[in-house]
């Protein structure tokens, strides 16, 4: 079980999709629509990375703003996920040309002045979460046998 806040603990949980997620002291369900075959018990994988960059944007800003002086008051971000093709896409890794894509819609709210505004925007580029997708990631698996 995970108890260290860095670490995330998934296990099996009931239906076809769902899981048990811990981070730390949290647990909370994460599963698949009831349209892709689960009990929508729960946000799917999209949902939760689409999640970890709204937050994490939000909080950035939120933070910038806050050390900056800047009067943000709030912040509402909507995130969408999907696959384009691409006919002559010379940076893809994979055979049909397809990336992914995210969309994020952002809502500043306070008495700003465009100048903020658009650098508030500026650091919601900088935000880890979002360097850490742009990035290559390497992901290491490792069998534990009991």
């Amino acid at each position: 079980m995970a108890t260290n806040p860095s670490l995330v603990a998934v296990e099996t949980g009931s239906g076809k999709f769902q899981q048990t997620v811990r981070v730390g002291e949290h647990v909370f369900l994460a599963d698949e629509p009831v349209s892709f075959g689960g009990a929508d018990s729960g946000p799917s994988p999209y949902d939760l990375l689409l999640a970890a960059l709204g937050t994490c944007t939000s909080m950035t800003m939120k933070m910038y703003a806050d050390r900056k002086g800047i009067p943000l008051e709030s912040v509402y971000i909507v995130l969408e996920h999907s696959r384009e093709h691409v006919d002559d896409c010379s940076t893809c890794n994979n055979e049909d040309n397809r990336i992914d894509v995210i969309d994020r819609s952002i809502t500043l709210y306070g008495d700003l002045t465009d100048e903020q505004r658009q650098k508030l925007l500026e650091i919601a580029e900088k935000c880890p979460v979002h360097r850490t997708l742009e990035n290559r990631i390497d992901i290491h698996t490792t069998e534990v046998r009991d």
